[in-house]
């Protein structure tokens, strides 16, 4: 097969745990031209083959995980030069992490392409090779779940481009914590480093989780750890801290910290139930006469003086309560648009990840911290464009939920989310390069998820903002995922503050809005002028689902002569849903436990109804 570009066997139940099942791997040894082998999810046994070595050089991603295979990885893996991917993560994997893994061999060039390694779940023994450094353009590095051991070596943490994720829970890693990078993501826990937390973790300002449970760490908890802006979770729970919990930032949250574990902690907020701290000195107490009459008349004349200055401050802080209360809980950055320019490469072409109505969206690379944004720049030229930015600066203001895209600061810089959107997922195009990335499947409890993240994210916008927030362009090309396939809702250019009025006004009510929307997920009514309401999301919602069980959109060519998305589905429940179902959801294979078919088949019934009743609403 010496054409084959893409050889992709994943999740289709195949090899029965023997140690021939890789067999056929030698067959793609001639395949010079092959850019994709994906394995992972099936039930393949025995061991790597050294031949994987020699497969072309042009191989890109290379996916083994989820699988029964055995033994080490081949030294020789370090051969495929162009390797951006490479998957090995639960297997029964033995031996040390090849040193030829991100090496640079005279004769065979430099593995600068290799993005994302994930071997976590085997049982890898021996240290983390400090070659790995070499892999300059690695994003993703998890090797949790081993039996690796030694330090994290200098070499690796001096990744520039590493800030997605450093995944080493459950090793036996040891030493201090070297802190250096830009993580995002950073997972330490269940290993045996020890001393105190390093000042040198003040220079990861881009941290969103840190996990550092259950370890040997000494010391205090460092304050500065409250001061990181973007820090929605922090593990530090069964070690030997001791001292003053912080009380700001992300300590404020108990649901946010975990300090359990650590007996001599202290202070923090009330809901830790924490002792209160005692003061570390006492003063003799002055049994002079002398003492007493020079202390008493000091001591009052100093209670006017503090009793006049705190007066005066919050007399001064009264008069900017107005202001203060239209702040965010989370101060917005300030980023100069050099620096924007220089995150873009001067918003070239090749930055740039999608277009809308009223402009575009590039993927940046902050240099300050080397955050990872999404940089959406308007059309003025476009009507609507600035009353668009408007809307959405007015929304993102005072709003921030786990399943909303964040923004980062006031020139709509937001989150970059590296899955793209559910749009890519559910109607991938057919590119050479979307072939080479694999095929995009989202199974029935991915989809599940999904559903569930932009209820939660509507749930937060009609019912839980002090102004409720209409989104009117639900779609899912609006549903963004990231790394962990959590969906954020985004583009809030046609939203619409509801008063309380209009929120429970009838939705016969017409206005000269005009249709709000996207056509085939808007509310019907919008098309007559009715009065926008949170009706109206509902009723995308429901389409949205319809969508993610059918893998069909609204404005399908199918659906004509009065049939539409909804009626489709209706027409096939209770008892012919999987004659609408998605084609990648069902299986083809008759080995399949009939118990987890039904299963499957019960789900989509269940997440096509409340597509309906959505609709209905």
């Amino acid at each position: 097969m010496p054409n084959l570009r893409v050889f992709s066997i994943q999740e289709s139940g195949l090899g029965n745990d023997e140690d021939d099942d890789l067999s056929f791997l030698y067959t793609l040894s001639n395949s010079s031209k092959l850019e994709v082998l994906a394995i992972d999810g099936n039930n393949f046994g025995g061991v790597l083959p050294g031949i994987i070595s020699n497969f072309s050089t042009k191989l890109k991603k290379m996916t083994f995980g989820r699988n029964q295979i055995q033994g080490s990885i081949p030294d020789g893996i370090g051969n495929l030069i162009s390797l951006d991917t490479l998957g090995l993560e639960r297997n029964h994997l033995t031996g040390s992490i090849p040193n030829s893994i991100g090496s640079i061999p005279s004769s065979l060039g430099n593995i600068t392409s290799l993005m994302q390694i994930n071997f976590h779940q085997n049982s890898l023994q021996g240290s983390i090779p400090a070659s790995l450094g070499n892999c300059r353009n690695l994003l993703l590095l998890g090797l949790s779940q081993n039996n690796l051991s030694g330090p994290i070596p200098k070499e690796v943490l001096s990744i520039s481009s590493l800030s997605m994720r450093l995944g080493l829970s459950e090793n036996q890693l040891s030493g201090s914590l070297p802190f250096e990078g830009k993580f995002e993501h950073l997972s330490l826990d269940g290993n045996l480093f020890q001393g105190p937390i390093s000042e040198s973790l003040r220079s990861l300002r881009a941290l969103q989780d840190l996990n550092l449970s259950h370890n040997n760490l000494t010391g205090q908890i460092p304050k500065f750890l409250g001061d990181f802006k973007l820090l929605q979770s922090l593990d530090l729970s069964f070690n030997d801290l001791e001292g003053e919990v912080p009380m700001h930032g992300v300590f404020e949250n108990t649901s946010a910290v975990s300090i359990a574990g650590n007996k001599n902690l202290c202070g923090g907020i009330l809901q830790l139930n924490l002792p209160t701290c005692r003061s570390k000195s006492t003063k003799p107490k002055s049994s002079t006469k002398l003492t007493l009459i020079v202390a008493i008349p000091c001591g009052f004349i100093g209670l006017i003086f503090i009793a006049s200055f705190l007066f005066l401050c919050c007399l001064k802080k009264s008069l900017r309560k107005t202001k203060n209360e239209l702040s965010c809980e989370m101060p917005f950055r300030t980023v100069a648009y050099k620096d924007l320019l220089q995150a873009t490469n001067g918003f070239s072409s090749g930055n740039l990840v999608g277009a809308g109505s009223f402009g575009s969206v590039y993927k940046g690379v902050l240099a300050v911290d080397g955050v990872i944004v999404a940089v959406k720049v308007f059309n003025l030229l476009r009507e609507g464009a600035s009353k668009s930015f408007m809307r959405e600066c007015a929304a993102l203001l005072n709003i921030r939920h786990r399943n909303l895209v964040k923004v980062l600061f006031a020139s709509l810089v937001y989150e970059f989310m590296i899955n793209g959107s559910l749009e890519e997922w559910l109607h991938p195009i057919h590119t050479l390069d979307q072939e080479v990335d694999g095929p995009r499947n989202l199974n029935l409890i991915q989809r599940l998820n999904i559903a569930i993240d932009v209820a939660n994210a509507l749930d937060y916008l009609h019912n839980q903002c002090k102004m409720p927030i209409v989104h009117c362009d639900l779609k899912p090309s609006n549903v963004l995922l990231d790394g962990d396939m959590t969906a954020h809702v985004g583009d809030f250019g046609l939203l619409k503050f509801l008063s309380e009025a209009s929120c429970q006004s009838s939705s016969s009510q017409t206005s000269s809005v005009g249709l709000k929307g996207t056509v085939g997920y808007a509310a019907p009514e919008y098309g007559i002028g009715s009065e926008v309401s949170t009706f109206g999301d509902v009723h995308s919602y429901g389409i949205l689902l319809l969508e993610m069980i059918t893998g069909k959109r609204p404005t399908d060519s199918m659906f004509r002569d009065g049939i539409e998305l909804h009626s489709y589905v209706k027409m096939a429940l209770p008892d012919r849903v999987v004659d609408v179902a998605d084609p990648k959801l069902l299986t083809e294979r008759m080995d399949i436990s009939n118990v987890v078919a039904e299963l499957n088949r019960a789900k989509a019934n269940f997440l096509g109804r409340r597509g309906l009743l959505s609709c209905q609403k």
